[in-house]
């Protein structure tokens, strides 16, 4: 057996959700094939950053989640082993300004590029932009999920009330103002339908049952698994391009059929007509919700199609070995 390499991990937050979804997953998996990691979170102040960047000094390559490189970042990586840049947002796009990149955050975006030996992005849109800014090599690598964490859905006969779900957090649900025209029509059609909100912030819409509850990572999957219908509305904005769909994901692990906006990669993960509908125009959402609700077979089929699909392409057990392949690979 060679000698053990050492890979160090640099991350903005541990316990965040990126890191559990796209960096946390593959650590073991690493370590079976001789690759420690040391997993380093980075500050916000520059000054007490830059000491944490240079522990990644004379290891045998840098895995850099998300954060991008400042001038004093890259000076203090020195001469590292190579450079694996993994992003699953449009880190160069603040949300507050959808439309635009920042010029600051697209100058690092840019420079993080150039170094980077690899560059693993969450979907097509964000790999075309690292192309763009300069990346030798680029991987899609979705955002993936270990679906035996997730309850499938079993009872589609009975489902009335109606229950519409959508997961998120206080962040991710501000997403959800520009449909509550949209929200508001589906309560008229479908008087009796309720929207579960799994969020740590809650929502209200006029006209329409909003059943506000905490998330919690032991409840999630059972709450998902008790309703009916996963919706995922977006807005289509340079930012919202660059989502890489979790939720979407999580909805098909849970055998629910999924309404969505083809936006980002909630147009490649929700098959239209197969595993749910694609929706942009109020009529579109509300005639969706009525051909699911009124179809128990409908909902059961498209359920299944879409627990299968996560099964088969998005699970932790599929992504591992790719994911650790090409680390390894890139490590030498």
């Amino acid at each position: 057996m060679g000698e053990a390499k050492r890979l160090v991990v640099l991350t903005r937050r541990r316990s965040g959700a990126p890191f559990r979804q796209r960096i946390e997953p593959y650590l073991a998996g690493l370590k079976a094939r001789g690759l420690g990691s040391t997993v380093v979170e980075l500050p916000k102040s520059p000054w007490e950053r830059r000491p944490r960047m240079r522990e990644a000094r004379g290891a045998d390559g840098v895995l850099l989640h998300r954060k991008t490189l400042t001038a004093w970042d890259s000076a203090a990586l020195g001469r590292s082993g190579p450079l694996i840049y993994d992003f699953d947002d449009a880190v160069m796009v603040q949300a507050r300004r959808p439309d635009r990149p920042h010029p600051a955050r697209e100058r690092r975006f840019a420079r993080t590029m150039r170094r980077a030996a690899l560059v693993l992005a969450g979907n097509p849109t964000l790999a075309r932009w690292a192309q763009a800014a300069g990346a030798r090599r680029i991987e899609i690598v979705p955002t993936g999920l270990d679906t035996r964490r997730y309850e499938p859905k079993r009872d589609y006969a009975t489902a009335w009330p109606l229950r519409l779900v959508w997961i998120g957090s206080r962040s991710t649900l501000k997403q959800l103002e520009p449909f509550r025209a949209m929200l508001e029509a589906v309560g008229r059609a479908i008087p009796d339908a309720i929207l579960r909100i799994i969020a740590d912030a809650p929502l209200q819409v006029d006209g329409l049952t909003v059943e506000n509850l905490p998330w919690a990572s032991d409840t999630e999957a059972h709450l998902l698994a008790e309703s009916d219908i996963g919706i995922a509305p977006l807005p289509d904005t340079l930012y919202t391009r660059g989502k890489c769909g979790f939720k979407v994901l999580q909805y098909m692990a849970a055998g629910l059929p999924v309404i969505a906006s083809p936006v980002g990669a909630s147009a490649d993960y929700v098959q239209d007509g197969r595993t749910g509908f694609w929706a942009e125009r109020i009529e579109e959402w509300v005639e969706a919700v009525r051909s699911l609700a009124g179809d128990a077979p409908l909902r059961h089929a498209m359920g299944r199609a879409g627990r299968e699909r996560a099964s088969a392409e998005f699970d932790f057990s599929v992504l591992g070995p790719m994911v650790c392949d090409l680390i390894e690979e890139t490590l030498g």
